[in-house]
């Protein structure tokens, strides 16, 4: 019996924690710590202790699927993908598209958005950063011209004052954390404004809870009260910034005096003056946030104010100080800095600027490409399927399961019917799989090599411990193959995930620098333009990444959410997660040691409202919109504000994503998860 460590990257969240899988005779049976680790020194969550027990399950895809009469049956993959290759290569161009996944590695994420661009010739390519960070992206890219973390993870333990909001750290990034204990236990404060009394607020020494959808105002109004106390860094604002008086002139407004702003959001003055006392004074401040602030029809303006406020504290360039988005899923800043997105190449370079194409043209060694345009976002794909326009008739989605992660599911599963062709790539027959044609079996994390990218934009190993199930293949073996057999065998002609990683190195400045001898073991931040660059952990030291290396301020007026509360639906509904599930639970719900801690959902009812619908604790109730209803346990608790409730999202017996709806971001296309009217009714025996 030989057992042997493969030392690798976490598949959650975008944390990016390290850890040894242990095998035995060729299988992985269990997770141990891997003590250099440079995220997470060893430690782990939950989740990445667990991390082991789906890879083997019995449930896991080992043949490819093909439907006839309403039913799957086993193919050879010839079979398949003769059948991709002519369905999907009978439309035009236009009507076919491409989601790439969060899940996947940066390889297999660049071979998606090539395989879109070269192969089908679409520009609809897309992930799940659209349902979480797309606002990050386009937000702090027209602040400081680049859209992720500024600072690194362990930095923030340097800080002396820690403003989380929008983002319950303990139970969805429990390693980050750690590093805001390590800034409070080096004398730091730390303000948590929530909706809920969650575990991160529990650590709080302010805690504000607000009505969801109010962020704007807050922000504004803790602006206001720094200015009008004259604690704004000056000297940072004039050599550092510009159009600073357009945003004075908004945030001295009276809407966003901290009377007004308690008003709007619930959060008392006194909290809201000391919030800003602490941020203003403090040597340095730090802002986390994650989907609190990004998944909202405002998502853009939300992300552009927590810019504000950290320009206006000179608090950017600094150890211990910046804006930090805590990024979802493992890989979903990768998938971004791949291209997998309807409107850049990797990099970030945009498919519309003339020399982008010509560059990609010359590497791929191809004459035309997808037409230089911004194709759709995941959002406006279902959108577009849904009004059975016949514009979209084809998918190819790998690694996404929109039929639990999308808003409104009623209105994506009327999408999904409306296709006349699906082919879904993953390792479990999810309930998106249920409506393909063709289902490919993939390999999971433990199953091949390959890189991903984490929240801090440090870019790390994944290394194969295990061949993958029955004839289950590496995601970008498949994309290869499939490319190869449509056309393309030069373009994807790679023998490894190095290979492919080499090219992804060349054609993105942020990658120029790496290779895989270079990011073992500790990874490398990016920016890394050269082979003799360290990395970049933290951005903007001297300058913003804009053309003039001046970062903007943006004036941004409060506007509510789309829809709120009425006669009809007076509750507000957000979504959300916990700490023993992730997404929508394809592994986790299959990790035993996990799904025996949280194994259904609930909906978080204050006392006061729960007391006024005669709901007790437990109780099964309907939790209806306009949109939907779900029959869902009540968990009455005071760690909720009145009149806002709360479904986490993981779980199909309870959809929470029945409820929200497809309003969306008019800049991101992100939709609107966290604040939708809802009513709450008892279930009568007549009912």
């Amino acid at each position: 019996m030989e057992i042997k460590y493969v030392s690798t990257t976490c598949p959650y969240c975008g944390t990016g924690c390290g850890f040894n899988l242990v095998v035995r005779d060729g299988k992985v049976f269990d997770v141990a710590h891997w003590q250099r680790a440079p995220v997470n020194g060893g430690k782990l969550c939950p989740k990445g202790r667990y991390a082991h027990e789906f890879i083997n399950s019995p449930d896991r895809l080992t043949k490819p699927l093909i439907k006839k009469d309403g039913g799957f049956v086993e193919a050879t993959w010839d079979e398949a993908y003769d059948l991709i290759a002519e369905k999907i290569g009978s439309y035009k161009p236009d009507e076919v598209a491409c989601l790439s996944s969060a899940r996947t590695s940066n390889e297999e994420n660049y071979l998606m958005q090539k395989f879109a661009r070269v192969v089908l010739k679409t520009p609809h390519i897309d992930h799940c950063a659209r349902l979480c960070h797309a606002s990050t992206v386009a937000g702090l890219a027209a602040v400081f011209g680049s859209g992720a973390m500024t600072n690194s993870i362990t930095d923030i333990a340097e800080s002396k004052c820690v403003f989380v909001l929008g983002s319950n750290t303990f139970e969805q990034h429990p390693l980050i954390a750690r590093s805001i204990i390590r800034a409070r236990e080096g004398g730091g404060k730390v303000i948590v404004a929530d909706p809920r009394l969650t575990p991160t607020a529990k650590q709080a020494d302010l805690y504000m809870p607000f009505i969801s959808g109010t962020d704007v105002a807050i922000l504004n109004g803790l602006m206001q009260e720094i200015i009008r106390n004259g604690r704004e860094d000056k000297e940072f604002i004039a050599s550092r910034t510009k159009d600073f008086e357009n945003l004075k002139e908004v945030v001295m407004k009276d809407d966003y005096s901290l009377e007004n702003v308690s008003k709007t959001s619930g959060i008392p003055v006194e909290s809201l003056r000391t919030a800003a006392e602490w941020i203003a004074t403090a040597d340095v401040a730090t802002l986390i946030y994650s989907m609190g602030i990004t998944q909202h029809t405002v998502g853009v303006d939300n992300v552009k104010s927590t810019a504000n406020l950290m320009m206006l504290t000179g608090n950017m360039g600094r150890p211990g100080g910046g804006v930090n988005p805590l990024r979802g899923q493992n890989n979903v800043q990768g998938a971004c800095d791949m291209g997998a997105l309807p409107n850049v190449f990797s990099g970030y370079q945009k498919v519309t600027d003339e020399a982008a194409q010509k560059k990609m043209k010359e590497m791929w060694g191809v004459d035309e490409l997808a037409e230089g345009r911004v194709g759709y976002t995941v959002t406006e794909m279902v959108n577009v399927l849904a009004d059975e326009s016949g514009k979209l008739k084809a998918m190819y989605i790998m690694g996404e399961n929109p039929m639990l992660s999308d808003p409104d599911l009623h209105h994506v599963e009327e999408g999904l019917k409306n296709l006349e062709f699906l082919v879904v790539q993953d390792i479990f027959l999810t309930e998106t799989g249920n409506f393909a044609d063709v289902v490919l079996p993939a390999a999971c994390y433990a199953e091949k090599d390959g890189t991903q990218t984490n929240t801090e934009r440090r870019v790390q190993r994944w290394k194969k411990a295990q061949d993958p199930p029955g004839e289950a293949k590496e995601d970008w073996k498949i994309i290869c193959e499939l490319g190869s057999k449509m056309g393309y065998p030069e373009q994807f002609a790679f023998e490894s995930p190095e290979a492919i990683f080499n090219e992804v190195a060349a054609v993105t400045p942020s990658y120029h620098g790496m290779s895989y001898a270079r990011l073992d073991p500790d990874g490398l931040h990016w920016p890394c333009p050269t082979e003799e660059h360290p990395g970049t952990p933290i951005l903007h030291r001297e300058r913003f990444a804009m053309p003039d290396g001046l970062g903007v301020f943006s004036p941004i007026e409060w506007k509510p959410p789309a829809e709120v509360p009425d006669a009809e639906y007076p509750y507000v509904l957000t979504t959300g997660r916990t700490l023993w599930q992730w997404h929508t639970g394809t592994m986790t719900r299959r990790s035993w040691s996990l799904e025996k801690e949280a194994p259904i959902g609930w909906i978080e009812i204050n006392p006061e409202d729960a007391k006024e619908l005669g709901i007790e604790d437990e109780e099964v109730v309907r939790a209806s919109t306009r949109r939907g209803s779900v029959e869902i346990p009540a968990r009455v608790t005071p760690e909720i504000i009145k009149g806002v409730m709360f479904i986490p999202f993981h779980y199909k017996e309870h959809p929470a994503n029945r409820l929200t709806h497809n309003a969306l971001d008019p800049v991101a296309k992100i939709p609107e998860y966290k604040a939708c009217a809802v009513k709450v009714e008892k279930i009568t025996e007549e009912a």
